[in-house]
Protein backbone atom coordinates (compact mmCIF):
# COMPACT_ATOMS: atom_id res chain seq x y z
CA UNK A 1 0.00 0.00 0.00
CA UNK A 2 1.34 3.48 -0.82
CA UNK A 3 -0.58 6.53 0.51
CA UNK A 4 -0.10 9.73 -1.70
CA UNK A 5 -1.33 11.81 1.13
CA UNK A 6 -4.16 14.97 0.15
CA UNK A 7 -4.06 15.22 -3.86
CA UNK A 8 -5.95 17.57 -6.10
CA UNK A 9 -7.65 17.37 -9.30
CA UNK A 10 -9.84 19.65 -12.06
CA UNK A 11 -11.59 16.19 -12.20
CA UNK A 12 -13.49 14.29 -9.76
CA UNK A 13 -12.40 10.94 -9.50
CA UNK A 14 -14.41 8.09 -8.67
CA UNK A 15 -13.99 6.46 -5.09
CA UNK A 16 -12.51 3.60 -6.51
CA UNK A 17 -10.11 3.15 -9.48
CA UNK A 18 -9.48 -0.47 -10.66
CA UNK A 19 -6.33 -1.12 -13.40
CA UNK A 20 -4.84 -4.54 -14.16
CA UNK A 21 -2.50 -4.93 -11.59
CA UNK A 22 -3.59 -1.74 -8.52
CA UNK A 23 -6.12 -0.64 -6.80
CA UNK A 24 -6.42 3.15 -6.48
CA UNK A 25 -9.25 4.51 -3.29
CA UNK A 26 -9.98 8.08 -3.52
CA UNK A 27 -11.48 9.02 0.11
CA UNK A 28 -12.95 12.50 1.59
CA UNK A 29 -13.30 14.17 -1.95
CA UNK A 30 -14.16 17.54 -1.33
CA UNK A 31 -14.75 19.97 -3.82
CA UNK A 32 -13.18 23.66 -3.60
CA UNK A 33 -12.55 26.71 -5.13
CA UNK A 34 -9.19 27.79 -6.46
CA UNK A 35 -7.82 31.19 -7.80
CA UNK A 36 -6.13 30.46 -11.35
CA UNK A 37 -2.92 32.41 -11.33
CA UNK A 38 -2.63 33.21 -14.53
CA UNK A 39 -6.41 35.03 -13.63
CA UNK A 40 -8.94 36.52 -11.24
CA UNK A 41 -10.92 33.72 -12.40
CA UNK A 42 -12.24 30.58 -10.15
CA UNK A 43 -11.71 27.34 -11.12
CA UNK A 44 -13.48 24.21 -9.29
CA UNK A 45 -11.15 21.52 -8.08
CA UNK A 46 -11.72 18.43 -6.05
CA UNK A 47 -9.62 17.13 -3.42
CA UNK A 48 -9.04 13.77 -1.95
CA UNK A 49 -6.56 11.19 0.42
CA UNK A 50 -5.27 8.50 -2.27
CA UNK A 51 -4.04 5.25 -1.46
CA UNK A 52 -2.63 2.61 -4.05
CA UNK A 53 -2.98 -0.63 -3.63
CA UNK A 54 -1.97 -4.00 -5.40
CA UNK A 55 -5.08 -5.61 -6.25
CA UNK A 56 -4.57 -9.01 -4.17
CA UNK A 57 -3.76 -6.64 -1.06
CA UNK A 58 -7.04 -4.67 -2.16
CA UNK A 59 -9.04 -8.28 -2.15
CA UNK A 60 -7.77 -9.58 1.03
CA UNK A 61 -8.32 -5.89 2.73
CA UNK A 62 -12.17 -6.23 1.53
CA UNK A 63 -12.28 -9.76 2.40
CA UNK A 64 -11.48 -8.83 6.18
CA UNK A 65 -13.90 -6.13 5.86
CA UNK A 66 -17.12 -8.48 4.91
CA UNK A 67 -16.03 -11.27 7.69
CA UNK A 68 -16.20 -8.48 9.89
CA UNK A 69 -19.34 -6.98 8.73
CA UNK A 70 -20.79 -10.83 8.73
CA UNK A 71 -20.05 -11.19 12.39
CA UNK A 72 -21.04 -7.64 13.35
CA UNK A 73 -24.42 -8.41 11.52
CA UNK A 74 -24.62 -12.06 13.56
CA UNK A 75 -23.99 -10.64 16.77
CA UNK A 76 -27.31 -7.83 15.62
CA UNK A 77 -29.43 -10.62 14.67
CA UNK A 78 -28.59 -12.65 17.97
CA UNK A 79 -29.31 -9.18 20.15
CA UNK A 80 -32.39 -8.90 18.08
CA UNK A 81 -33.81 -12.46 18.83
CA UNK A 82 -33.01 -11.85 23.04
CA UNK A 83 -35.34 -8.92 22.85
CA UNK A 84 -37.84 -10.66 20.92
CA UNK A 85 -37.90 -13.33 23.43
CA UNK A 86 -38.13 -10.97 26.68
CA UNK A 87 -41.16 -9.25 24.93
CA UNK A 88 -43.21 -12.25 24.44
Amino acid sequence: MKQYGTQRSTVKPEDVEITESKVFTYENITEIKVKNPESDDEVTMYEFTLTEYDKDEYIRIQAEKNASLEEQMTQAQEAMCEIYEMMV
